[in-house]
């Protein structure tokens, strides 16, 4: 056991760039050969491998206090999950297909029933599949249209490139057809003959479609199309109707579809429209009809036009859903005879109902002052069943059939939370915290209805504020451990996501990046000035870039924290966006900037990046967690971060670093293997708050 905390060596490294010197004392621990690490995690360097194992045993000392919190809370989470739950099946043809787990199982199955009742085939079993491997998690399944054959991704090192395998569906053998180095899923062709996947570069860049034909060696597969610009991913789907492939290549903030006919795979793309910075759209189609989502003509929440499947290009758009200013179209589903889209209105979503007949639309409405809602557009296309999921923070989810045109809504399932739940025991509410600038920022709050709301209870504040990504107010089952403790938990909607519409996430990023910091600390403010806690009595989490908040406020404002959690935290912004060899750093410049070419950028990056703006100074209670396989937000960037962090505090307060040696950004990959992760953060939290007692009865 590591009797002191570790103290990586200094080993300083000069840059220059924009002609200002970087001075990084600690980049020896980026592995020069990373991308065999992401492999094969064995490879690591010794001496980088020492250092991480160092601070894994300081961690491990530092925590072994609460060894049995953490048993406690894992218990709590574990026992709020139907172990033998299961989806409500989706129907497609003669079969229905879903998702189950079986008591004890970590990974999911994959099964299809017969429709008109008959046995369960397990197609896929995650179980059988993981067995024997330190890590394994599924990219995706999908079955052909004949329903022969499923094809499904697994990744066995956290480093998501993931293997593609062909399976016979009655058999439950597989073929020889083993595709590695993908994105993890498949689209088939409508003959159910080739499938086209994406696959990874060696810089784990999705830049290459190949079109795969059943039977033949993964060498004889066919480029299809290639995205040269290493600033863009690529993606493939299949169109609600099933007729045409869809090939959607982007960055942040521009986009460039493709089709091809599902029934002449090897045609040529044909292209919907050209891309041009800053132009943003998606496609589906039905009917011979090319429906487009697209933020066109100055349409920045977006508005949906038409065009013919077999002319999509611009001069054929024509408007159906106009643009409505403060409402953002965030999905759309086609159906034969109605469209389905799914929008943000004042922070909240809503479904509205099409009749393509007719144009007559309606909303499917909800009444709770702050909630969460998905719509799933399933297999079929000439259906009037839209599936949806409903949950408040309060409200388990609930799994509704609404049929679109007689507006029957079914009730299909309701999670289960097998420890007992009882809404009426929490409260649910939705406040604004008034920014710097005086815009206004939502804030989603869950307590106990006996939690004390006079300044004495701790908050738990949440926050992303990144690419757009809205954060639901949705029900968690893990937080309620948190509430049962007399945490008041919030979710800060902080800008840089969608939650206001796009003019928030435009307001969040490149050079108003800093906005999203500034959010979060007036929401913590907001709190503390509206008498829910004081000052310092602030658990603070984030994760990916949530982690970059999370360094970044802790800078800024470390007195208003007691904690701050940063999981796979991006917070050698600056560093990272200087490397273009790195998987995710030229899609990234339209998020960030980038501070090779643009000093203005450089500089603006420089002063919030949270690792260059470690300073000596008192910091709150620090836990920061990494994988070492991770692509995304790569091993050195926490690791560099505490190391810095260590150097140079001037507090006594706990500074933890936890690297994950077998696992990547998402951290463990089963069920209950990631509530251990979740008990472990929890469990810091609570001790630094002095919360760590038993929860309500």
């Amino acid at each position: 056991m590591t009797a002191s905390a570790p103290r990586a060596a200094r080993k300083p490294v000069t840059t220059t760039v924009h002609g200002i010197n970087l001075v990084d004392d600690y980049a020896w621990l980026r592995d020069a050969k990373w991308q065999e690490v992401m492999r094969d995690p064995s490879v690591l360097t010794p001496e980088i491998r020492t250092y991480l194992e160092a601070e894994n045993a300081w961690t491990e000392a530092t925590l072994s206090p609460t060894g049995k919190l953490q048993e406690t809370l894992f218990g709590e989470m574990k026992g709020r999950i139907k172990e033998d739950d299961s989806s409500v099946p989706s129907p497609d043809g003669p079969y229905s297909y879903g998702v189950k787990y079986v008591t004890g199982g970590q990974q999911p199955l994959f099964i299809r029933t017969p429709r008109t009742g008959g046995n369960e085939t397990v197609l896929v079993d995650g179980n059988k599949e993981a067995d024997g491997k330190d890590y394994f998690r599924f990219g995706g399944a999908s079955h052909s249209p004949d329903h022969r054959l499923v094809a499904f991704g697994f990744d066995d090192k956290g480093s998501e490139f993931f293997t593609l395998i062909l399976r016979d569906a009655d058999t439950g053998k597989d073929l020889a057809d083993v595709i590695p180095d993908t994105s993890g899923s498949a689209a088939w062709s409508a003959d159910s003959i080739h499938v086209f996947y994406i696959r990874l570069d060696e810089n784990h860049r999705p830049s290459k479609l190949f079109r795969h034909k059943i039977g033949a060696p993964a060498e004889a597969d066919v480029l299809v199309h290639e995205e040269k610009d290493p600033g863009f991913f690529m993606s493939c789907g299949k169109s609600q109707s099933g007729d045409w492939i869809i090939i959607d290549c982007h960055d942040h903030q521009t986009s460039e579809c493709w089709l091809i006919p599902a029934n002449d795979p090897t045609a040529k793309p044909r292209l919907i429209t050209a891309r041009e910075t800053a132009h943003e759209y998606s496609v589906d189609e039905g009917g011979g009809l090319v429906y487009i989502l697209t933020n066109a003509d100055g349409a920045e929440d977006f508005k949906i036009v038409t065009a013919p499947a077999g002319n999509p290009g611009r001069e054929n758009w024509h408007d159906l859903v106009p643009h409505t200013p403060g409402t953002l179209i965030i999905d759309v589903a086609v159906f034969a005879g109605h469209l389905a889209r799914l929008e943000r209105a004042q922070g909240l979503p809503r479904i509205i109902i099409r009749d393509l007949k007719t144009g007559e639309e309606h909303a499917i409405a909800f009444d709770e002052e702050a909630y969460s809602l998905g719509m799933s557009a399933g297999y079929e296309f000439d259906t009037t069943t839209l599936r949806f999921t409903y949950s408040s923070m309060t409200t388990p989810a609930q799994v509704f059939d609404y049929n679109m045109a007689s507006r029957e809504r079914v009730l299909r399932k309701t999670q289960d939370v097998p420890l007992g739940h009882n809404p009426d025991d929490y409260v649910t509410r939705r406040i604004m915290a008034p920014a710097a600038d005086g815009e206004q920022v939502p804030v989603s709050l869950l307590y106990r209805k006996d939690t004390p709301l006079d300044g004495s209870s701790p908050v738990w504040l949440y926050g992303y504020g990144s690419y757009g990504i809205s954060i639901p107010a949705a029900f968690n089952t893990n937080i309620l451990s948190l509430a049962d403790r007399g945490f008041i938990y919030a979710i800060a909607h902080i800008r840089g996501g969608k939650d206001k519409g796009y003019g928030w996430y435009k307001a969040g990023k490149m050079m108003t990046k800093k906005n999203t910091f500034e959010d979060f600390i007036a929401a913590g403010r907001h709190l503390v000035a509206e008498g829910f806690t004081t000052q310092g009595n602030i658990v603070a989490q984030g994760g990916s870039a949530g982690g970059m908040l999370m360094g970044a406020v802790a800078n800024m404002a470390p007195e208003l924290f007691r904690g701050i959690i940063a999981e796979v935290p991006f917070v050698d912004v600056l560093s990272t966006m200087l490397d273009d060899t790195l998987p995710l750093t030229p899609p990234e410049w339209n998020e960030w900037g980038n501070p090779i070419a643009s000093k203005e950028a450089f500089e603006y990056m420089r002063s919030y990046s949270p690792y260059d703006n470690v300073a000596a100074k008192a910091y709150p209670n620090i836990l920061a967690v990494g994988g070492l396989t991770d692509p995304r937000v790569t091993y050195w960037e926490p690791a560099k971060w505490v190391a810095k962090l260590r150097e140079l505090k001037t507090d006594g307060n706990y500074l933890l670093l936890k690297t994950q040696m077998g696992a990547g950004h998402g951290g463990a990959p089963g069920r209950f293997d990631r509530l251990k992760e979740v008990a472990l953060v929890y469990a810091f939290g609570l001790m630094v708050t002095g919360k760590a007692t038993a929860p309500h009865a």
